[in-house]
Parts: C-alpha cells; sequence; structure tokens
C-alpha cells in the first residue's frame, strides 16, 4: 500500500485544511468543494485526510459495511445478527469523471432476475464510499444526472437502484469532497447548493513558502516511509484532535443569538433556500468543538458565512464568487446577543486555523509539486493590439456612411471596448436531426434518458429494459418451448432495450464581427449583449462554447472550445473594433477550429453562430471569398445560424445572403429575444 503525504506537512492552504477537518469532525455538514488552479494539493489533501479519519468497524463479509452497532435492516447482505466484527481504516474511493450510472450506483442485473428470477445487484461506488471519504476530481467536467445522483445520496444518506419495479437501497454515508478548475466551467448554482463548505485555493505567491513546497516533496519523493515517520507524532496528535472533536459535538450549544445572527446573516446576502441556515449552524457548531469549546461564538459564525456562503450567492455563470466581509462584519455586529455569543469576531485567533497539536501551518506536498503559479491564459484579444489596418482606414461601402468604419478609432484603428447591453433571455437554437452527443438540453439526441421511441436487441450489458418488446419477440415461442403451467418463458435472446431519445449539449461556436463597420458605441453594446444572452442560453443548455474574432486583415481564435461560459464572457467583454472586415478569414477560422474538434469530440455536434452585419471588405476579392468560405462550411454539415447585427434606414441585406450561402437562417437581433418570438406566435395565433 502505497504512503500518503501527511496532512500536517502540506505548506499553507489553511482554508483548504480547515474545510476538510470540519467535515471530518461533522459529516453532517456537507461535504466540501475545492476551486482552484491545477497543482495547488487538492488531491494531496484529501489522500492526506482520510488516513486521519479513525477506523471503521464492519460485520465481517458485508459488501456495505454496515456497522456492527447499528447495523442497516435493509442492507441488501442482511439481515445481520450479533456475531464477531472486523476493523478496517477508512476508504477513500475515488470517482473518475468517465465513471457510468452503473459504477457510480451499482449494476442490478435484469437478465438474471427475468430470465433466472435471481436479484442479483453489484455494489457501486456509492456502496465503496459508505462510512468513508468520497472523492471527485474535476467533478464540474460530470454529467449532471451523476451529479443529481451523487449529490442525492450525500443528503439522504442512502442509494436507490431502481429497474423494472426491482429496487435496491442501502446506506450511503460519506464525506463528499468535490475538486474543480473554474477555467473548465462552473457547477449549476442548484448543484453548488449541495455541498456544504466551499473553499479558493492557489499557490503560493511566497517564495519562502515554495521553497518549502519544494522541499518537503523532494524529500517524501526520496522516501515516503522516512518522510512519514519523522510527522508521524503530528499525525497522531491531529488525529486524536478530530477524534476529541467528534466527541465533544454532540455538547456543543447553539445559543438563541447565535442563530439570530446565522439567519440574519444568510437574508443580508440574500441567500436562496434554507440550506445554507443549516449549513451555517452545523458548521460553527464544528468549529467550536474543533477549537475545544461547549459553546458557538460569533468568531465561528463568521467563519462558518465564509466558508457556507460564497457559493451560494452564484446565481448565474458571470457572477463572481466571492462575500463582502465588511457587510458580513457590520451584519454580525447588528445582530450580536448578549449571550457570550455576540463577541468580536477573531478570524486571526488560534481557533481559526485547522492546526492541531503538533500541526504545520506552511508545507504543501502536491503530487504535482510544480507550483508554477500559472497566471490567465495569453494569446486572447484582451486588448488592442496597436497594429493599423492593413487595408486602410475604412473604405466607402454602399449604404455606409463615411467614417462608420474606422472613424472615431484610437490609434492603430481601434476603439475602447463598449460595455455589453442586459443579457435577456434567448430564443432556442438547435441543431437539427438526432445526434449522440453528452447529455444536454439543446438539440435531440438518442441518450440513456428521455422518452421511449422504440426497441432494440441490447448491444452489450441491458440497461433499460423494453417490456413490451420483450413480451412479443418471447410470445411466438412458448409452445415450442413446451412450458408447464401458467406464465411466460423468457429466455436470453428475449430481451429488448429501450430507444429513448433525450437532449444533447452541442459545441457552440461565436463567430463575432469585431470591425469598424460594427464599432457603433450603441450597436456594438447590443450585440455584445445579444452574444452574453445567448453565452447564458449555452450555460443552461450545458454546451461548450468557443470564441472567433474577426477585424482589420485576420481572424483569431479568442476563446478555444471550453465548458467556461464565464471566460469567453470576459473574453467578449474586453473585445477591441476597428478595422475592415475579413468575413472570409472569420469564417475559415472557425472551420479549422471545428475541424480539429470532430476529431477530439466526434459525437458533440457544432452549432456555428455568425454574428455580423455581412459585409465583406478585408483583403483580395472579399465578397467573393467569403462566399466561398461560406459554402465550404456548408458543404462540411455545419448547421448555422445568423445573427444580422446591421442598423439604419438604409440596409443591404448582406447577412440574409451569408445565411443563405451557410445554409441556415438569419436572424435580426430582436427576433433573438425569447419575448418577441412568443408574442409573434400569439399574433399570429389570433389572426388566424
Amino acid at each position: 500500500m502505497s504512503v500518503p503525504y501527511p496532512f500536517t506537512a502540506i505548506v499553507g492552504m489553511d482554508g483548504l485544511r480547515l474545510g476538510l477537518l470540519l467535515n471530518a469532525v461533522s459529516p453532517a455538514v456537507g461535504g466540501v468543494l475545492v476551486r482552484g488552479e491545477k497543482g495547488t494539493a487538492k488531491s494531496t489533501a484529501v489522500r492526506a485526510l482520510s488516513a486521519l479519519m479513525p477506523e471503521v468497524p464492519v460485520v465481517p463479509g458485508c459488501r456495505f459495511s454496515c456497522d456492527p452497532g447499528a447495523p442497516d435492516p435493509g442492507c441488501p447482505d442482511g439481515p445481520h445478527t450479533a456475531g464477531p466484527r472486523t476493523v478496517r481504516p477508512a476508504r477513500m474511493v475515488e470517482l473518475p469523471v468517465g465513471a457510468s450510472e452503473d459504477r457510480l450506483v451499482g449494476a442490478l442485473d435484469i437478465e438474471r432476475a427475468l430470465s433466472e428470477g435471481v436479484k442479483a445487484f453489484e455494489p457501486g461506488l456509492l456502496a465503496d464510499a459508505h462510512r468513508g471519504v468520497l472523492y471527485v476530481d474535476e467533478v464540474n467536467l460530470l454529467h449532471d444526472h451523476l451529479v443529481d445522483l451523487l449529490l442525492d445520496a450525500a443528503a439522504m444518506g442512502a442509494s436507490y437502484v431502481e429497474r423494472e419495479g426491482i429496487s435496491v437501497r442501502h446506506s450511503s454515508r460519506f464525506l463528499l469532497v468535490g475538486t474543480m478548475n473554474p477555467e473548465e466551467g462552473e457547477l449549476r448554482p442548484q448543484l453548488l447548493d449541495r455541498f456544504g463548505l466551499t473553499v479558493e485555493v492557489a499557490a503560493s505567491r511566497d517564495t519562502d513558502e515554495r521553497v518549502e513546497v519544494v522541499r518537503r516533496r523532494l524529500a517524501f519523493d526520496a522516501g515516503p516511509e522516512e518522510f512519514a515517520a519523522r510527522w508521524a507524532a503530528e499525525e497522531s496528535a491531529l488525529r486524536g484532535r478530530i477524534a476529541a472533536a467528534r466527541e465533544l459535538l454532540p455538547q456543543v450549544r447553539l445559543g438563541d443569538a447565535a442563530l439570530r445572527q446565522i439567519a440574519a446573516t444568510c437574508a443580508a446576502f440574500e441567500v436562496d433556500g434554507m440550506r445554507a441556515d443549516i449549513v451555517m449552524a452545523r458548521t460553527a457548531t464544528a468549529l467550536a468543538a474543533w477549537a475545544g469549546r461547549d459553546a458557538v461564538l460569533a468568531e465561528d459564525v463568521r467563519q462558518a458565512a465564509l466558508l457556507a456562503l460564497p457559493h451560494r450567492r452564484r446565481r448565474n455563470p458571470f457572477d463572481a464568487p466571492g462575500l463582502d466581509e465588511d457587510k458580513l462584519d457590520e451584519t454580525l455586529e447588528q445582530h450580536a446577543g448578549g449571550d457570550g455569543t455576540g463577541d468580536d469576531p477573531d478570524p486571526d485567533g488560534p481557533d481559526a486555523g485547522p492546526d492541531g497539536p503538533g500541526g504545520d501551518s506552511d508545507g504543501d506536498g502536491d503530487g504535482d509539486g510544480d507550483g508554477d503559479g500559472d497566471g490567465p491564459e495569453d494569446g486572447g484579444p484582451d486588448g488592442p493590439d496597436g497594429q493599423p489596418p492593413q487595408d486602410g482606414p475604412g473604405a466607402a461601402v454602399p449604404g455606409q456612411s463615411q467614417g462608420e468604419e474606422g472613424s472615431g478609432s484610437a490609434p492603430g484603428g481601434d476603439r475602447a471596448p463598449a460595455p455589453a447591453a442586459e443579457p435577456f433571455r434567448a430564443r432556442t437554437l438547435s441543431v437539427p436531426g438526432i445526434g449522440e452527443g453528452a447529455a444536454g438540453r439543446r438539440s435531440r439526441a438518442r441518450a440513456a434518458t428521455g422518452r421511449t421511441t422504440g426497441s432494440r436487441r441490447p448491444r452489450g450489458r441491458l440497461t433499460k429494459l423494453h417490456l413490451a418488446a420483450t413480451v412479443r419477440s418471447a410470445a411466438p415461442h412458448q409452445r415450442a418451448r413446451r412450458r408447464s403451467g401458467p406464465g411466460l418463458e423468457i429466455r436470453r435472446d428475449d430481451l429488448h432495450e429501450a430507444v429513448r431519445e433525450g437532449r444533447e449539449g452541442n459545441l457552440v461556436l461565436f463567430v463575432v464581427d469585431a470591425s469598424g463597420s460594427m464599432a457603433a458605441r450603441q450597436r456594438m453594446s447590443a450585440v455584445k449583449g445579444a452574444v452574453l444572452s445567448l453565452l447564458l442560453d449555452a450555460y443552461q443548455r450545458r454546451d461548450k462554447v468557443g470564441l472567433v474574432t474577426f477585424r482589420g486583415a485576420e481572424a483569431e481564435l479568442a476563446l478555444p472550445p471550453t465548458s467556461s461560459v464565464d471566460t469567453a464572457a470576459a473574453r467578449l467583454e474586453r473585445l477591441p473594433t476597428g478595422g475592415r472586415t475579413p468575413l472570409a478569414a472569420g469564417l475559415l477560422k472557425a472551420r479549422e477550429v471545428l475541424r480539429v474538434e470532430r476529431l477530439r469530440d466526434p459525437s458533440r455536434r457544432p452549432l456555428l453562430l455568425t454574428v455580423t452585419d455581412g459585409r465583406a471588405t478585408g483583403g483580395p476579392e472579399p465578397v467573393a471569398r467569403a462566399g466561398r468560405a461560406a459554402r465550404l462550411l456548408a458543404n462540411d454539415g455545419i448547421a448555422s445560424v445568423v445573427v444580422d447585427c446591421e442598423s439604419g434606414p438604409v440596409r443591404l441585406g448582406l447577412a440574409g445572403v451569408l445565411a443563405e450561402e451557410l445554409g441556415g437562417p438569419a436572424v435580426t437581433l430582436a427576433e433573438l429575444r425569447a419575448d418577441t418570438v412568443s408574442a409573434l406566435v400569439n399574433d399570429l395565433r389570433r389572426a388566424a
């Protein structure tokens, strides 16, 4: 068995260690979500914590880790009677990103149940994690239905598997730890709310700390056993402190004044629902037990708010996480009580951190050990490039007033980025046909969930039984099978599974015209507002998004395809404008991006959204080249929509021509609004 890195040897990361330790003291807190960049000891800290968990007494031979002192009466391996017991270390179970539903909750063998009458159940990871730690790395990349199943089990303390009238239930209580890199996409607010606590981690910028991280990691890699032995006393002391806090926890008093502070804080920060209040109460109680006190103080309430509220204030992907600490202190002071719970908070006091007797407050021990401290991605259009447009400052175009393109620009032909208009609810745009991509909410697809549209013979393990088709297949053979007595004899060859139709997520690639013809401040503000609205729609429908921009003489990939729509919004907000309109370059760049993405993920179908007024003025033969590029995309079978941004009394209809070349529709900015579409439909109904 490999030696885990000692928890007490981790450098810094006070918030991460405190969040983990509070859940070890009180699993009812509801787990912890760790947000941060790569190489910041997230995985190392979780594995180190599992080694500190108390050993677990179990019923011998029980696959569901039943407690001999209080066995689960509904355990599939039960009933259990009084008898011998064994003790084993608490498990740490890792859920891989590519796990299936059967691997998570367990698999019920429907074939044996129907053909042999045997109720055979193979436990999944939720059973393995019972009374231990369930670690989900990159939880934001899991399919939504798996995250729902995972969090439901964590909230209820039990897992349910139901297939065709056969159901299995078993206990599943565990310390849930999820990690994620926000650059790869956010969890939905409904799922964020299900995690008890959240902590933000980042690599230290202090030279001495980084030196100590590397020194300790190299020492551990050179001799894990020797390194662990040097920290054995500190680990034992911390393990004892966790056990002592667990024993003290039921005796901790949460007074009315502390409860009022908790309720007032959640109300002041406009947190939805009541889960935040409950989690704060449990966290404050665990903090008091961790500090060795039998009463909750105001400092416990304050620390609980910093851990339990930031992720619950995020209502859409463009909201920045965090908490206004001045507002928090003001709220706590206003509702301070007189029973000893209203003392001034002391966030720097000795009990605010996770260090136990002999513990350490520096150390990293990250398995990556690089501590590279990567910053934000480079290469995007985060500011004016300072290069003059190669095609000159805006040649005249029919129907365009002089100075519309390239006039009023900053040096180099750029204009200052216009602010985005307020986002709105966008109409639904989808890819025609039926796909088989990742689960989502945009286009039709064959999926594991959804309405049943037919049946077929199983391809591998039978999952969703189509009962009627199975009976129809078995019925003609009953006389030949000479079955005695009433009933229907079903054999393996008769089994049919359901074919279901649901929804998939797509790759939505935005191609945004940032040329001078779009640079009128009011128009660009409306365009950015429309793109933000479509980004919000993509987030809600579980799409990946990418951003290509074109202006001057060339196009560039401002954001490679990603699940992080807030990153796309940030790049869009800083988008400069000016210069000519190299429409062909933008379309060809989009075609290249889609070609590469098709190789990476062939099942995810693309939707190309070209945001432009349709004018092409950049490069040789700009109109003809743009037409050829559009026809290439159409021949590739790319589903396209052109968002027509043309405005003013004189309209050339060039966006409509481009849409015809691409083989898709053109919609105006006004037609993108869902309320506009609904109003038009209602008008047509009234006219009929």
